[in-house]
């Protein structure tokens, strides 16, 4: 059917286990399970999820595998995320489909099905929010460090074809944050020049100024460390080219001195 809905979500380790989480974060959990619970009520049948912490080195991974199933403790942090249970169904067609789309202009897409391989927990955080119940079918994709933004843009220009063209009503989630200059200390808030661009940037596609957001990336990236060289937020600007999307902010949370915002996209008819 179409893209139904797009977002931007977080991943911080410390809103892994909700009981755990500082009341500051409060927000990012809270408004996840908000749009979780929209994605129920609007049947969606899919989410395609890219993860800025499934970092690939040369080629873009589209995970295929029929069953998500594993126990997930995340090597960055054991103390945080450990011993997580997931259960989720996969879509093997689909990610197919999406891995023939990237080989047709050229890049190098493998589909892989391998029910020995963990997900990330920037993928796993923000499932266990905007998908409880597990009922949903994921499809993770990795980011690759060889691509730079232009080429991340052109596979989210084919992801976002393939999507509209299905007969699925998809969500496309890119989990990562903005400005990731990291330092210790899980309440500190990133610099003062590094909440200008985030904000700047975030109003950009608050009033749908996607192209400009897209000339703004490169250099906000790098001068701000944004999580994976800025590559989700390239991936989820190609899936949404040539769309109408309204954007909506739902919250915004520090850690470790990242910007970590949620933010959804809806398509404009």
């Amino acid at each position: 059917m179409s893209i139904a809905l797009a977002m931007i979500a977080a991943h911080v380790p410390h809103i892994c286990h909700e009981e755990k989480a500082p009341d500051f974060q409060r927000p990012l959990i809270d408004s996840m399970k908000r749009i979780g619970q929209d994605m129920q009520a609007m049947g969606i049948d899919v989410v395609v999820i890219a993860s800025s912490h499934w970092m690939s080195t040369f080629k873009h991974y589209v995970d295929g595998t029929p069953v998500h199933k594993g126990i997930l403790t995340a090597h960055e942090c054991p103390d945080s995320i450990s011993n997580v249970h997931y259960n989720y169904p996969g879509d093997e067609q689909l990610a197919g489909q999406l891995a023939n789309a990237g080989e047709g202009i050229g890049l190098p897409v493998v589909a892989i099905n391998d029910p020995t391989y963990i997900l990330d927990y920037g993928t796993v955080v923000p499932l266990r929010y905007l998908v409880p119940k597990e009922d949903i079918p994921v499809v993770p994709l990795s980011l690759a460090w060889a691509a730079d933004l232009d080429e991340t843009f052109r596979w989210g220009q084919q992801i976002g074809r393939v999507l509209e063209q299905s007969d699925k009503r998809a969500c496309f989630v890119s989990t990562g944050t903005l400005s990731h200059n990291l330092v210790r200390g899980v309440e500190s808030q990133p610099s003062l020049s590094e909440q200008a661009l985030n904000k700047q940037f975030v109003q950009y596609l608050l009033d749908g100024d996607y192209e400009s957001a897209k000339v703004m990336l490169p250099q906000f990236a790098r001068i701000a460390g944004v999580e994976s060289g800025g590559r989700h937020l390239a991936l989820l600007l190609g899936v949404m080219d040539g769309g109408n999307y309204k954007a909506k902010y739902h919250a915004y949370a520090q850690s470790s001195a990242s910007a970590n915002y949620i933010l959804t996209f809806h398509p404009e008819k």
